[in-house]
C-alpha cells in the first residue's frame, strides 16, 4: 500500500514542534541534586570508565555525577570505556554525546549501538571552556601546530583563523592527551587546545582563554550501565531505531501520541543496506515516564529501549 504524503509531512511538521535543543532543554533534578541522587539506582563507590587520560573534560562530567565514585578509570578510547562496562571491570562509563558547536560524536554514538549489553543511566551537560596551552616560556608568536581532540579543533576553529591563521591542526585522541603530548615534547611551537584544569595537570602555561566560538558551548555526556534500571517516573529515555527512513515518522509519531516529547535524534547507517538506518531517540516528559510508556514504546518491532535517566547541568 502506498504510503500517504500528507501522513509524513504531518509527522516531520509534529517532530520540529517536539525539537528542543540541548542547551535550551529542561535538567530535572537542579544542580544541587547532582551526583549519584539524581537516581536511586547509581551505585554508591562505583567504578567509573571514562576516555582518559586525566584532565579531559569526560573526567570533569564523570567526578560532578559521581562525586563520591570509589575509583576512576581513565580509557585510551570510548569503546573501551564502554567494554569495561559490558565486561563487569566498571559499573559505569562516561562518554560524550553530543556538543553545542561540534555536533553530535557520531563515532562514540556507533560505539553506545554496537553494544547490546550496555544501556544510559544518567546524562550530564557541561559547559565547555576550550584552553590554548603550551610549554612555560611559550607565546602566540611560536605556535605553529595546535593539537586537540576533533571536537577541541572544530570549536576552536574560529579562534585559530584570526589568531594563529598559519598553525597546522592537528587531531588527538582527546584534549588531555593533546595536553599531556605538549608536555612531553617540551617544543614551544606546539600548543594543545584542552580543558582549563589540564594546563596545571601537566605543568603547562595558559596562553589564551576561551578559544572556542561562542560561550555558550556545552558537551552533553551519557552515563553508561549494564543495568537497564525500572525506569519508572524517570524524566528522560532514550531509544534506538533501526528501520527505513520512510517509516522513521511513524515511529515519531508513536512516541509523540505516548506523551513523550523529543530531545534530539540521530541517525546512522545500519549497514546491511542503502536506505536502512539506526536512529538515536531522546525524548523527555517532566512529569516522568512511566514504566508502562517504556514498554509499549519498546514493542514497536524497530524500537529498542536504551535506558531512562535524568539529567543535571553543571552551571
Amino acid at each position: 500500500m502506498k504510503r500517504k504524503p500528507m501522513k509524513r509531512l504531518t509527522a516531520l511538521i509534529i517532530a520540529a514542534l517536539m525539537v528542543c535543543p540541548a542547551a535550551g532543554c529542561r535538567t530535572n533534578p537542579p544542580e544541587e541534586a547532582k551526583g549519584a541522587n539524581v537516581s536511586a539506582e547509581v551505585k554508591k563507590n562505583a567504578r567509573v570508565s571514562y576516555l582518559g587520560p586525566e584532565g579531559t573534560y569526560t573526567e570533569e562530567a564523570a567526578q560532578f555525577f559521581f562525586p563520591g565514585a570509589g575509583a576512576m578509570l581513565p580509557e585510551a578510547s570510548v569503546p573501551q570505556a564502554i567494554a569495561d562496562v559490558a565486561e563487569g571491570k566498571a559499573d559505569y562509563a562516561v562518554i560524550p554525546q553530543e556538543n553545542t558547536l561540534g555536533g553530535a560524536t557520531i563515532n562514540y554514538i556507533d560505539a553506545l549501538l554496537a553494544e547490546q549489553d550496555v544501556y544510559v543511566a544518567g546524562e550530564v551537560i557541561l559547559p565547555i571552556s576550550q584552553t590554548l596551552m603550551g610549554v612555560p616560556g611559550a607565546s602566540l608568536d611560536d605556535i605553529q601546530v595546535v593539537c586537540s581532540h576533533a571536537q577541541g579543533i572544530v570549536q576552536s576553529a574560529e579562534w585559530r583563523k584570526e589568531h594563529l591563521p598559519d598553525a597546522e591542526a592537528r587531531e588527538m585522541d582527546s584534549t588531555a592527551a593533546a595536553a599531556s603530548y605538549v608536555a612531553e615534547t617540551g617544543d614551544k611551537t606546539i600548543a594543545a587546545v584542552a580543558a582549563p584544569g589540564a594546563a596545571k595537570l601537566y605543568g603547562l602555561e595558559v596562553l589564551a582563554k576561551n578559544v572556542q566560538i561562542t560561550d555558550a558551548n556545552k558537551t552533553r555526556f551519557y552515563v553508561i550501565s549494564s543495568d537497564p534500571g525500572t525506569g519508572d517516573g524517570h524524566t528522560r529515555a532514550v531509544f534506538e531505531a533501526v528501520c527505513e527512513a520512510n517509516r522513521i515518522d511513524d515511529i515519531i509519531i508513536e512516541i509523540h501520541n505516548a506523551g513523550l516529547e523529543l530531545v534530539t535524534i540521530h541517525d546512522r547507517p545500519e549497514g546491511s543496506r542503502l536506505g536502512s538506518y539506526r536512529y538515536i531517540i531522546e525524548v523527555e516528559n517532566t512529569a516522568g515516564i512511566p514504566q508502562k510508556t517504556l514498554e509499549n514504546i519498546g514493542k514497536i518491532p524497530e524500537v529498542r529501549c536504551l535506558g531512562s535517566f535524568e539529567s543535571v547541568e553543571k552551571k
